[in-house]
């Protein structure tokens, strides 16, 4: 009774995407093969505890199905793509039509018709950005071969997505050559309604809601569910609908907090759970024959290697790329996981495509998932970091002085400091004041006090007691520097919103916030108050953890990634902190093995270059070490440091902010003071 049980089954599903993943990825594989090899193992084939065929299954698994398209829509950059529009699509057609041909020959060879054939093809020729987070550490996204590889993802996955509906429509059977151009016509028609239609309706539906996330993250969801409906009606299948939907919904949402919160859901819940869902359907005996009888994938896994590396080959004699580029481009573009499984998963259920094939391509996605991002990790290394123009490096600098990009010469510098948390408020005034006696500017204290229904509430009162205090408190300590201190006691809603709000009102330059040390590192870090700041504000944010005094600081060490605007503007609060304290400043980059040394003196004569104007007495050294562990690095440096100042690399998800891997476990290990600098709107 418990194996058809609903929630003993979704029990099941949730403990595995919870256990699972995590433990393959210690052993340096994708969590994606433990939730295959925990389907096969709870299968038919093994335990026996799920069935591909209840109910419950068939629900989940259709459901991460249609997401895990959605999300490959949702995830493609179309800013990147717009930068590169011509080359994108011409390495989209080249990396599309290189492998169809090779995965129609395989198909043909090894007995399939011609659909099968063209279906085998339409997998080899879509692609995962598996390793886009590689050259994002690697600094490496604005070369324009990076670039145009990411670009290329919206034509490959929708091409390969219209053949599929193409394949789908010829096995129906009765398919002649006016129903195929009525599929055409549809599906064209269809397309741009989907596109169109969300865009509109999306935009229209955010600009009424306002900062409601809760309507605005159902709305992604109705979009996602009718497009796929949409597409189902027009005799095409749901993923083409859902990968559409993802387009669409991408331009409405930009880099919000509902984009990271949708994908949250998809990651944690229904895309695991098709994972697991594929896990079931392998037959094992017949997967151990498909290996015994190799022929087959490895054609499968040498034609879509090869092939790739033709297309990244052709593209770079057109657009005259250099090898390691070449090489970037091929190996970015091997990782076979979301449009591939999900179409190949299609194939299968509609009789298309066997189970010999199914097994071969999940071989597939097993060996480039692991080839690809290894591979980008080695030849991206050695792409020169896009370095910027002297003009637009001195206009950066123009646009950074005083920490924030809207400055007004006749407005005084401007520092705001929540002093909410008692623990934290003197090392906060602390290192506002100081800040703003060097820039001859003004400290701003401010409690937000949330609102209640009825002014003359009780506990409202206390509460405005209580900010009082802390503010009262706040002068008392900023009035050692001799500065300016305006405290703000204010009433809102929204606690974090007051915060920014009265930053925009007060026209602020940085907003200084802290974290407790008695609480656990992740609510210190990770909390929604800090997260809903860094969206909503206007200017730069510092989330501070002080061990002394900000006067006490004599060495702060700032790990630089790469050349960007972000990286002018941490370097140049850092030279502000330093100036105003009269510390040295170490600028580390930290390299992987096996880079030129050319290239990381190029690196370092570049930094020394965009170094803000010598208008301040501080002392910046320039140091580059090579080592494959980031963190063990920055960590090495930074024990005989008194501050260690880094970018707040985030991602979102629905119990607030987390910063990247590196940064945990820096802050987790510092034995010195830290300072997160965030960027506003991020």
């Amino acid at each position: 009774m418990l194996l058809d049980n609903p929630v003993f089954i979704f029990t099941i599903l949730i403990a595995v995407s919870l256990s699972i993943p995590p433990i393959f990825e210690r052993i340096k594989l994708p969590g994606l093969v433990g939730l295959l090899l925990a389907g096969v193992i709870l299968g038919p084939s093994g335990l026996q505890f799920l069935n591909h065929k209840t109910e419950t299954m068939v629900l989940l698994s259709g459901v991460g199905k249609i997401y895990l398209m959605f999300v490959a829509g949702l995830e493609i950059d179309l800013s990147q793509f717009r930068k590169t529009r011509n080359r994108s699509m011409g390495f989209g057609f080249l990396t599309f039509i290189v492998p169809l041909i090779t995965g129609m020959l395989v198909g043909r060879w090894f007995g399939f018709g011609w659909n099968g054939a063209l279906l085998i093809g339409s997998l080899f020729a879509s692609h995962t950005l598996l390793a886009y987070p590689i050259v994002s550490r690697l600094g490496v996204v604005q070369n324009e071969a990076i670039t145009v590889t990411i670009g290329a993802t919206i034509f490959t996955d929708t091409a390969a997505l219209l053949v599929l509906a193409i394949c789908v429509g010829i096995a129906a059977g009765n398919f002649t050559a006016w129903s195929l151009m009525l599929l055409l016509v549809a599906l064209a028609v269809y397309s741009v309604a989907v596109l169109w239609g969300i865009d509109r309706v999306g935009k229209e539906f955010f600009r009424r809601s306002g900062d409601n996330e809760g309507n605005q993250f159902l709305f992604v969801l109705l979009a996602l569910f009718v497009a796929s409906v949409g597409a189902q009606v027009i005799g095409i299948e749901q993923i083409v609908g859902a990968f559409l939907a993802g387009l669409a919904v991408n331009d409405v949402i930009g880099e919000s907090p509902v984009k990271e919160k949708v994908e949250f859901v998809g990651g944690v819940l229904f895309i695991p759970f098709f994972f697991i869902d594929m896990g079931l359907l392998i037959d094992l005996p017949a997967f151990l024959k498909t290996l015994s009888s190799w022929g087959l994938t490895l054609a499968i896994v040498g034609g879509l290697i090869g092939s790739k590396f033709v297309a990244a080959w052709l593209a770079s004699v057109i657009y005259r790329y250099s090898r390691v580029e070449m090489l970037s481009m091929w190996s970015l573009s091997l990782p076979q996981v979301a449009a591939t499984l999900a179409a190949t998963l299609v194939g299968y259920q509609q009789g298309i495509l066997t189970q010999d094939i199914l097994n071969s391509v999940i071989v597939l996605m097993v060996v480039t998932s692991i080839l690809g991002p290894l591979i980008t990790s080695r030849v991206a290394s050695r792409i020169p970091v896009p370095q910027p123009e002297t003009d637009t490096v001195d206009e950066l600098w123009r646009d950074t002085a005083g920490l924030e990009g809207e400055t007004d010469d006749s407005a005084p510098f401007t520092v705001i400091v929540p002093v909410q948390n008692p623990q934290t408020e003197r090392s906060l005034i602390q290192l506002a004041a100081l800040l703003a006696r060097h820039e001859q500017g003004r400290v701003v204290p401010l409690v937000v006090t949330r609102a209640a229904v009825h002014m003359d509430d009780p506990g409202l009162e206390t509460s405005l007691q209580r900010g009082q205090k802390l503010l009262r408190r706040a002068v008392e300590i900023g009035q050692a520097y001799a500065v300016p201190l305006e405290p703000q006691l204010r009433i809102d809603d929204d606690v974090p919103l007051g915060i920014t709000r009265l930053s925009r009102e007060e026209n602020s330059n940085l907003i200084i916030v802290g974290w407790s040390e008695k609480t656990g590192l992740r609510a210190r870090l990770f909390g929604t108050v800090i997260d809903s700041i860094l969206w909503s504000a206007h200017c730069p944010v510092a989330i501070t953890r002080l061990l002394d005094e900000p006067e006490n600081i004599q060495s702060i060490l700032v790990p630089v990634r790469d050349l960007t605007a972000p990286t002018l503007r941490i370097v140049g609060f850092a030279q502000a902190l330093a100036a105003a304290s009269q510390a040295d400043v170490t600028l580390l980059h930290v390299c992987l093995p096996g880079i030129p040394s050319e290239q990381m003196t190029q690196f370092e004569a570049e930094l020394a270059r965009i170094l803000p104007p010598d208008s301040r007495p501080v002392c910046i050294d320039i140091q580059t070490v090579a080592e494959s562990d980031i963190a063990s690095a920055i960590l090495c440096q930074a024990a005989s440091r008194d501050l260690v100042l880094m970018r707040s690399i985030r991602r979102r998800t629905t119990g607030g902010l987390a910063v990247s891997d590196i940064t945990t476990q820096v802050v987790k290990e510092l034995p010195c003071s830290v300072i997160l600098f965030g960027e506003p709107h991020s």
